[in-house]
């Protein structure tokens, strides 16, 4: 898996062969992230990708190249998060629409600049169809995401009754005896308003800058160090996969106890393969998860399968690989960024956690239905059966001497291979292809038939139950 997931990613970079050049990022660059049009939760997990990939590389600075009129509240409080966690130094360049949501965003990174002409504020929260809210409901989103950005404000060093002022229009905002912004209105600042100096420190911003280079030089930068990102059709990808995830996870799954439950390897295997790698790769893209997870998972498979093939009934490995798998699932969806130790609290499990139960809960459910209609399935006995057949009747006889012969119902045998629920049993001198009612027996087991519909033989075991009679 780990080659495909490799294979997945040159794949982007052959097909956007110039933003693979363009988004090469080194120790001392200054990265340049664009945020223009309405601020989406695409967007965050694109600057979270690069916020990381830039703090691995040990780049100087990251700056955001800001023109966008607002947005998603949520993807704006999630940027916040990301850019707070990063020990890279953050820039925005206000180039030329800093507002609502961006706003708030700016206020997140730890300088600002403007360019010589471009506005900053306006954050009112409004509902999905651009209405405002309900009284009640304003009161409340107001109170706490005010609070929360005047939090951001104060740590990177600006005035935090700014960020107030730009979420809540009941909000005076003074400098001194100087009135900023008057109560009725929301905060709005021009560029040349924002970069006003109050008692010798700007109201906002540190400058204002024509251009980046412009922007470098006056932020002590090496503008030749520039290195421009770009987001990927592959970054609305990995933002549906991380959403779908329990999907992908549920599915992987069910694909995984297919295949289990068929001899050979076949479709189930594939499509199980498939919803893993999708997964992981995603979450690669997102910014979540690196390829050492894979290896890890992949550890994991290795060990199940080698109890299962080598040493059955050897539970320590199975239930080591599956701690592995178990384990590189969850942690593929743990947020945490290359300086943060790793502290797991509930804040940075929880979505992990709950993603992978609704996968768990999903997959019980649906095992619970395959094992009650799966055997009854003409689909599931050709893919199953058929494939591992050969040509001819179900039966095989062990010598090209011995004539062929059917079973019949309450015929007693022994399993030949493992019945996961199709295999091999013998009866007498026959090896037939057989499928339990959902059951798994190891070889050896003793069975019984219960049903023959054609070259379809439904077995029983008899172990444990009772008045059943031994084998001569």
């Amino acid at each position: 898996m780990t080659s495909l997931l490799l294979a997945f990613v040159i794949l982007a970079s052959t097909l956007f062969p110039e933003r693979a050049q363009s988004q090469e990022i080194r120790k001392g660059s200054v990265v340049v992230v664009p945020l223009s049009g309405e601020v989406t939760e695409a967007q965050f997990f694109f600057l979270r990708r690069i916020l990381k990939r830039s703090e691995a590389a040990g780049a100087s600075a990251l700056i955001i190249d800001m023109d966008t009129y607002g947005g998603s509240l949520k993807a704006a409080v999630e940027m916040l998060g990301a850019l707070m966690k990063s020990t890279v130094p953050t820039l925005t360049y206000v180039n030329t629409n800093a507002g609502s949501a961006g706003a708030l965003i700016a206020l997140s990174t730890k300088r600002v600049y403007m360019a010589p002409v471009s506005a900053i504020g306006a954050a009112a929260p409004i509902n999905a169809g651009g209405e405002d809210m309900q009284q009640t409901l304003n009161q409340k989103v107001v109170s706490y995401f005010s609070g929360y950005f005047r939090s951001a404000a104060e740590k990177n060093g600006y005035n935090p009754e700014l960020a107030e002022a730009f979420i809540n229009k009941e909000k005076e905002v003074k400098v001194g005896d100087k009135v900023i912004n008057p109560k009725g209105s929301l905060l709005t600042l021009s560029a040349q308003e924002a970069v006003k100096e109050y008692d010798g420190k700007p109201l906002l911003a540190q400058g204002v800058a024509s251009n980046l280079e412009e922007l470098c030089e006056k932020a002590g930068l090496r503008a030749r160090d520039i290195v421009r990102v770009e987001p990927t059709g592959f970054e609305r990808l990995a933002q549906w996969i991380t959403v779908l995830a329990p999907l992908f996870l549920v599915g992987g799954m069910i694909g995984a106890y297919l295949e289990f439950k068929s001899p050979g390897f076949g479709v189930a295997g594939i499509l199980s393969g498939l919803c893993f790698l999708l997964f992981f790769a995603g979450h690669y893209i997102a910014g979540l998860t690196g390829f050492e997870v894979v290896a890890v998972f992949i550890l994991g498979t290795l060990l199940v399968l080698t109890e299962l093939l080598f040493f059955p009934g050897v539970t320590l490995l199975a239930l080591l690989g599956t701690a592995l798998m178990v384990g590189s699932l969850l942690f593929a969806m743990v947020d945490f960024y290359p300086s943060q130790p790793l502290d797991f609290s509930l804040d940075l499990l929880f979505r992990p956690l709950v993603n992978l139960g609704i996968a768990v809960a999903l997959f019980v459910l649906a095992v619970s239905l395959l094992a009650r209609f799966l055997p009854e399935l003409p689909l599931f006995n050709r893919l199953v059966l058929a494939t591992q057949s050969p040509t001819g009747p179900s039966l095989q006889m062990r010598t090209p001497s011995m004539f062929e012969s059917s079973v019949k119902v309450g015929e007693e045998g022994v399993a030949r291979t493992i019945l996961r629920p199709a295999g091999k049993a013998e009866f007498g001198a026959a090896l037939v292809d057989v499928v339990t009612d959902g059951e798994f027996l190891d070889p050896g087991a003793r069975v019984r038939v219960t049903m023959v519909e054609g070259d379809r033989v439904v077995v029983e075991g008899l172990d444990g139950i009772p008045g059943s009679s031994p084998l001569a």
